[in-house]
């Protein structure tokens, strides 16, 4: 049976301005290549390449980052071109009403070139099609130069070493060696539909810019194929077989395919606004991790050695700190198959280093972030099930090492376990948010150690889970920076963020960081004195003054401001369900649709922050079936509200259908749970319960109540 075709209802160009950095070119699930225009190619806010409002761009490039908050890959740039035009900076105008986007297929005309350029891709090849309205002479421009950097005096410094080669009139081959986030190399075979007449190198020194020329007809049409790999050329020439002697329609159409297939496995009954934001979400959250296995299975790992895999997949894109919230959960439900090829290749990359990743582009570590957030994830599929048995061991050891050794410049585990916390005056930078994110990390190793028999490790880990009490403040009843001596850093400043690399806070200040105990949201009630200064405490962070600042560096990463929570970032993710524990679950059912309705809008600018790898995006999908899991490796996923009347979730062979009965703008609280015609009194479901399928049930009304 066919998917529905639900690819229309995606929208590529939501987050390509603003701060949400995705990007609208051509990919598929978990695809290698994203290719992509770039209107830019260095600065932070063009992390992805694009931004939406520009009218010029300068080529389309290979490899893209999906809402990140930094730059790298860009590789493979070409640009079109008629007439001699050579020009210091290549640079092309759109046409802006001609620029449309869907899954796996993009569009634009270069009015001044008289081109359209259509792109599509399979896995591991980018697919162009130029169509030239005009004859005379048409050139292609190759920049193998040309990468998404920090810094625009870095766009000449960033390739290491290059090597490109004309093999004939219709095949080029080469790599690149570039270092920026990561160093790494990117081999690659180009293949053009009709031999070129001439070529020619426009810098004879490094020979990394290449323009291949040609004479064409009025309507004729050049498509280029590019295969890259990370093992070598030859890689890159097998990989180019996926789309041998295919189409440009027919590969445009299998990548349709294979989106549906993907976007399929959950459907709602909304509003086409709502449809737009959920199925573009679905979009963002497939496009990472990517596989980076060749066709065969090779892939360069972590060590810069090659590694074979048996079954064809290595990830990598792993933006762990924002993914492990609710991207990782979510795909333990709609495609736990994946979730367990991601965790094994968290544990190759452990193999071949010693150390679980942190954050890792193109198989290489780059440390991005803090805590070590690989551990809830392995955790996470160890407790669903997704483990082989004769691998526990393996995967134990991986987390315990990775927590005990002194092998990570962030963190000093002996510094952490003689005070019980990070001491500001000694870690200078995020002492606080690095303590709080690693009593969660402590929390997961503890469970599975219990779980394994280790009586010992689970004392020790269970332990350094409750250093967050040592931060916690009862003056200000926040989390706060402490010394050495035991003494609380003056002054004081609870509204004051911190930039990567400065302050105690991670992207962030206290009020936002406070609320980051998820495996003990108990133990911070008992701290904050009850259940009623706590549900105080949260009612002030969503009403206080929405202003941020910073005495160093620059604010940015916090946004999405609803008091001082920052949607836009991901500490705060967790936070709007908190009321549940307060016995207040009326207030998470309010805040939910808020944040759902205002932090997501069918538009450019319709993120209110960074996509980060599909995190963003992962929040929406759940938070609007009605479930977020507050404690990401529980197996327990906490209720908030449900945004839809109707939504249907495979989960294996089963389908989990959820029900808001009489939901409305005024019907938006839950009177009622139902779970497969039973009474359901908990704000809380179970992982395992979800998997079974059936019916889940919620009855809306006006009333502000409790189910308990």
């Amino acid at each position: 049976m066919q998917a529905q075709d639900l690819s229309r209802y995606v929208n590529p160009f939501i987050g390509t301005s603003g701060d949400g950095h995705t990007f609208p070119g051509a990919t598929l699930p978990f695809g290698l290549v994203q290719l992509s225009p770039e209107t830019n190619n260095y600065s932070w806010q063009y992390s992805s390449g694009y931004r939406y409002e520009d009218s010029t761009i300068i080529g389309f490039a290979h490899t893209h980052l999906n809402g990140t908050g930094w730059m790298d890959l860009g590789d493979m740039l070409m640009l079109p071109y008629t007439g001699n035009r050579i020009k210091e900076i290549y640079r092309s105008r759109i046409d802006k009403k001609s620029e449309k986007a869907t899954t796996g297929y993009y569009i634009v005309n270069l009015p001044d070139e008289g081109i359209k350029v259509e792109l599509t891709a399979t896995h591991r090849t980018g697919v162009q099609r130029y169509t030239f309205t005009k004859g005379g002479e048409s050139h292609i421009l190759m920049d193998f130069q040309s990468g998404l950097v920090s810094h625009a005096d870095s766009v000449n410094t960033h390739v290491l070493d290059a090597k490109i080669t004309v093999e004939n009139n219709t095949v080029i081959s080469g790599y690149t060696h570039t270092k920026n986030w990561v160093e790494k190399k990117i081999f690659f075979v180009i293949e053009f539909s009709k031999p070129f007449v001439r070529s020619e190198f426009l810098d004879e020194d490094t020979k990394r810019k290449l323009i291949v020329g040609y004479t064409t007809q009025t309507g004729e049409v050049i498509e280029t194929r590019v295969a890259i790999s990370s093992v070598s050329i030859e890689g890159a020439r097998q990989n180019l077989s996926e789309s041998k002697d295919k189409s440009f329609e027919t590969v445009k159409t299998e990548a349709l395919d294979v989106w549906n297939t993907y976007l399929s496995k959950i459907t709602i009954k909304g509003s086409k606004e709502q449809k737009f934001n959920f199925y573009t979400s679905m979009y963002h959250l497939f496009i990472q991790p990517n596989n980076m296995a060749d066709a065969d299975g090779r892939y360069t790992g972590a060590d810069d050695k090659v590694h074979q895999s048996a079954n064809k997949t290595y990830y990598t894109t792993f933006s762990i700190w924002d993914t492990y919230r609710a991207a990782h959960p979510l795909y333990t439900i709609i495609s736990p198959e994946k979730d367990r090829d991601m965790v094994y290749s968290i544990l190759d990359h452990y193999d071949a280093v010693g150390m679980l990743p942190i954050w890792t582009l193109w198989g290489k570590e780059n440390y991005t972030m803090i805590g070590n957030h690989a551990v809830p994830i392995i955790v996470d599929a160890y407790f669903k099930g997704l483990l082989k048995q004769e691998d526990t061991e393996r995967a134990y050891n991986a987390i315990k090492q990775s927590l005990t050794k002194n092998s990570w410049h962030k963190y000093d585990w002996s510094l952490y376990d003689k005070y019980g916390y990070l001491p500001a005056d000694t870690v200078t930078n995020e002492s606080v948010s690095r303590t709080l994110e690693s009593t969660t990390d402590d929390w997961c190793a503890a469970q599975m150690a219990k779980s394994l028999g280790k009586e010992a490790d689970c004392r020790f880990f269970s332990k350094r889970a409750g250093y967050y009490k040592n931060l916690y403040d009862p003056s200000t009843k926040l989390m706060r920076p402490k010394k050495m001596n035991g003494e609380w850093v003056s002054p004081f400043d609870p509204i004051e963020v911190s930039p990567p690399g400065y302050g105690d806070y991670t992207e962030g200040n206290a009020w936002q960081y406070t609320w980051h105990v998820q495996h003990d949201i108990e133990g911070l009630i008992e701290l904050m004195g009850g259940k009623q200064p706590f549900m105080l405490k949260l009612d002030t962070l969503f009403t206080l003054d929405p202003k941020v600042y910073a005495k160093t560096g620059t604010v940015f990463d916090v946004a999405g401001l609803i008091g001082q929570y920052a949607h836009g970032n991901e500490p705060s993710h967790h936070v709007a369900y908190l009321y549940n524990y307060a016995d207040a679950p009326w207030k998470t059912q309010e805040m939910i649709p808020r944040i759902l309705k205002t932090q997501y809008l069918n538009k450019p600018d319709g993120l209110s922050g960074n996509d980060d790898c599909g995190q963003m995006s992962a929040w929406y999908i759940l938070s609007s079936l009605g479930f977020y899991p507050v404690n990401p490796a529980s197996g327990i996923f906490d209720i908030g509200a449900p945004f839809f009347k109707r939504a249907s979730v495979k989960v294996g062979d089963k389908v989990l259908t959820i029900q808001a009965k009489k939901l409305s703008s005024k019907n938006k609280y839950i009177q009622a749970i139902q779970l497969n015609g039973k009474p359901y009194h908990s704000y809380q479901i179970n992982y395992s319960d979800i998997m079974k399928g059936g019916t889940l049930q919620f009855i809306m009304g006006k009333e502000k109540r409790s189910i308990k």
